[in-house]
């Protein structure tokens, strides 16, 4: 597989396909010395290769020989590509140093799926040209995806009929094949591997039938033995290059860190995701001294990998190996390999990918603005290309973050009767108010964007409380005081804007005859509130209660009520609480 999965991906990244041969070769010796993962199979990956390759796309070097201008424009992408890995692998290092691997956790599994399934959507129109031997020309800007399909649709008329043929059989064979593996799976211990024989019935058809001559079909072209000499790489290109490699450093270690966690889950080890950054980082640097592009796990030759009963990454060694030996001995073999079968492998393995538009009808069903999200991120990638689509993407999901704090202001909870359990009204119909208690509960941080609509809502409710719910008075009492109960466990910070707003708020309350408790206060947040002044200043420490349920019987103490109209109302919160008080069950 990383002789199939490296060639392929070097086609992908624009480079020529022994470099997918060295970048299967020296970053899985580095990752075997540093990394943690036991079951992960490092190397070339479709989705960096896409981003390798939408930048390498862009390279042009005008020359008066046409096959001197093709070998000078190979090494040219192939300098990018290094250059764009070495840039990765550095600021993959340097967020190790600051230990900033938590980075990749703002990349939320919708964007993620989004983007890589926009990255297989532009990969399958940058194969179309090798699947039907169309020229296409080369597309920046807006929409780089959708001008190379009008360009193959345009030049229809110029396909090459021996690439259409070799293309339509390698993929009737490939997908056959793919379809008895899934039907046999019970029967075969190990899949077919059917890419391999592929690419070794296609070779040799190709040099049988001198496919690259008359019959103009391209091929791979010479694979030089040997291994490549270190050559530091320049950063000549660096400023014009930050971007798509920050893109690469996020994109490569979030990949390996969610694979390295799913399979340490399934085999009962931990990994240390510390420890991968840094591996990762040194794969991608020493690997571009030696002009390999940027690396990653694949899931496909993983589960491979953990399917055959790999248990440790000597596996990843023995790869390491056999690769070493098709460097050295037998790579010549592969020269008259058709671009459109390598082409065919990268399609048909795509599907994976692309059954990740399944989301949509999930999302749609749970959760819609993650929904948002996901289109969004498919969105911006192929608007904008790998790079910016992926800045983009992550500008817009911290703006639905915002959103989802900003336009959460809180709920009403009531009590459900027989417990000391309290519930969202809206939800649950066996919650109900205790008379004269308003119990607020806020469900996200406070913040300056969100505080002034929190607290309004909180007023709101105060209101509607004290229309609504009042208390039982006795028939000599009717200025019964209304007692609100604020619910903060779910409160995890709150900035100066959030506590000044809630010292008016409690002011305004006050002066209206409100009493106003605190429930469930976390420790850091109690403490921010100490050193701001806000207690025992605006409200003493003794109306803190470590649960809303202290502080309701608190208020049912300090309320003036008729016991009797009470308990005539077997169904009324208040008189459960009162015969709990009774029988000792409250403290």
């Amino acid at each position: 597989m990383h002789l199939l999965q490296g060639m392929s991906n070097a086609l992908v990244a624009g480079v020529p396909a022994v470099f997918g041969l060295y970048t299967s070769f020296y970053p899985l010796l580095i990752y075997f010395l540093f990394g943690t993962s036991r079951h992960l199979s490092i190397g070339t990956f479709a989705v960096l290769a896409i981003i390798i390759g939408s930048v390498t796309a862009h390279v042009e070097l005008p020359s008066n020989s046409e096959e001197e201008r093709e070998g000078d424009l190979d090494m040219a992408k192939v300098s990018v590509a290094v250059q764009l890995s070495f840039l990765s692998g550095l600021i993959q290092l340097l967020l190790f140093a600051l230990r900033g691997g938590g980075v990749c956790s703002w990349l939320s599994d919708p964007v993620v799926r989004g983007y890589t399934s926009a990255a297989a959507l532009h990969v399958l129109a940058l194969q179309l040209p090798l699947l039907t031997g169309i020229p296409v020309q080369k597309h920046n800007g807006l929409l780089p995806s959708a001008w190379t399909l009008k360009d193959v649709l345009y030049g229809v008329s110029s396909a090459v009929p021996g690439t259409m043929g070799v293309s339509a059989v390698s993929m009737v064979t490939l997908i056959g094949g793919k379809v008895l593996n899934w039907r046999f799976k019970s029967r075969l211990h190990i899949a077919i591997p059917w890419e391999l024989i592929l690419v070794i019935i296609a070779t040799f058809v190709s040099v049988q039938l001198d496919l690259a001559g008359p019959h103009r079909v391209q091929v791979v072209g010479t694979v030089p033995t040997g291994l490549s000499s270190p050559v530091l790489p320049s950063l000549s290109q660096a400023k014009d290059l930050f971007l798509p490699a920050l893109s690469l450093a996020l994109v490569s270690f979030s990949f390996l860190s969610t694979m390295g966690t799913v399979f340490a889950h399934k085999h009962g080890y931990t990994v240390d995701s510390s420890q991968d950054l840094l591996a990762i980082g040194l794969a991608n640097t020493i690997g571009a001294i030696f002009q390999c592009f940027a690396v990653s796990c694949s899931f496909s030759r993983s589960s491979v990998q953990d399917s055959i009963g790999g248990k440790t990454q000597m596996a990843g060694l023995v790869s390491a190996l056999m690769v070493l030996t098709i460097l050295l001995k037998i790579g010549h073999l592969f020269e008259q390999l058709p671009k459109a079968v390598l082409a065919v492998v990268i399609v048909v393995n795509l599907q994976g990918i692309l059954v990740q538009f399944k989301d949509l009808r999930v999302l749609w069903a749970s959760d819609r603005l993650d929904m948002l999200v996901w289109l969004a991120t498919l969105v911006c990638t192929l608007t904008f290309n790998l790079d910016l689509g992926l800045a983009a993407a992550l500008a817009f999901s911290l703006l639905v973050l915002l959103y989802r704090t900003q336009h959460s202001s809180g709920v009403v909870l009531g009590r459900i009767s027989g417990t000391d359990h309290y519930r969202d009204l809206r939800h649950y119909a066996e919650a109900k108010q205790v008379p004269g208690v308003t119990v607020f509960s806020f469900y996200n941080p406070l913040y300056f964007a969100n505080s002034e609509l929190v607290f309004t809502a909180v007023k709101e409710a105060v209101k509607r409380g004290q229309k609504e719910n009042p208390a039982v008075s006795t028939e000599h009492t009717t200025d019964a005081r209304h007692c609100l109960v604020l619910q903060l466990s779910s409160v995890t910070f709150m900035d100066s804007v959030s506590m000044n707003t809630l010292c008016k708020v409690l002011q305004e309350l006050e002066e209206q005859g409100v009493c106003v408790y605190l429930a469930g206060c976390p420790d850091r947040v109690l403490s921010q509130l100490q050193r701001q002044g806000f207690m025992p200043d605006i409200l003493p420490r003794s109306c803190v209660f470590p649960s809303v349920h202290h502080a309701v019987q608190h208020c049912l103490s300090t309320l003036p009520r008729s016991i009797q109209r009470v308990n005539a109302d077997p169904e009324n919160p208040v008189n459960h609480i009162m015969s709990d008080r009774r029988s000792g069950t409250i403290e």
